[in-house]
């Protein structure tokens, strides 16, 4: 009788696990995929963040307690819609917009934590297309690169990076210089 009792506790045991494999597969999905497919796309042009002037295209959306006596303003919260284009000129050709929200970061040095959408509108190829970008930027450093983490349309499964360079800045506004490098699908 003990024999079989062991017997039965290893078939419940053994059902039990093949069905718990069934409502793995249920929810998940492994499919393979062949490698090399990938391409890479550079794109070159520049963002401009104004917050001051008649048509700024970022906003101060929210602040820290202490974020107006801090030297770096930590605790500051920006939504940004800004111009990306062709050319350093604001009225260059537009090839898209940078939405999303950034925030001053740093206690001890002026930085920034990102996360916008890189949509771009300028190009036939690539309208509507978006790269995401979610990252660290030391303002104050002249040049720095950026994490893209996604991506949409043609930039389906993008990651790379952005290698920036401030263009011009003044009475907190900025022209950055993008060159990025986007591999993808």
């Amino acid at each position: 009788m003990e024999h079989f009792s062991f017997l039965f506790v290893v078939m419940v045991l053994s059902m039990t696990h093949s069905v718990a494999n069934q409502n793995e597969k249920w929810w998940s999905e492994t499919i393979p995929y062949k490698m090399g497919m990938e391409k890479m796309t550079k794109l070159h042009f520049y963002f401009h963040d104004n917050i001051t002037g008649d048509y700024p295209t970022a906003f101060k959306i929210a602040e820290a307690p202490g974020s107006n006596i801090s030297a770096t303003r930590f605790g500051e919260l920006y939504m940004a819609d800004d111009p990306l284009t062709e050319g350093s000129d604001p009225n260059s050709r537009l090839v898209g917009r940078a939405q999303g929200f950034y925030g001053l970061s740093g206690m001890n040095e002026l930085s920034l934590i990102m996360g916008i959408s890189l949509v771009f509108t300028g190009n036939k190829k690539f309208n509507g297309s978006t790269i995401s970008v979610f990252t660290r930027n030391p303002i104050t450093h002249k040049e720095r690169e950026f994490t893209i983490v996604g991506g949409t349309g043609y930039f389906r499964f993008a990651h790379g990076f952005i290698s920036a360079k401030t263009y011009r800045s003044g009475n907190k506004n900025a022209i950055v210089e993008y060159n990025c490098t986007i591999v993808h699908y």
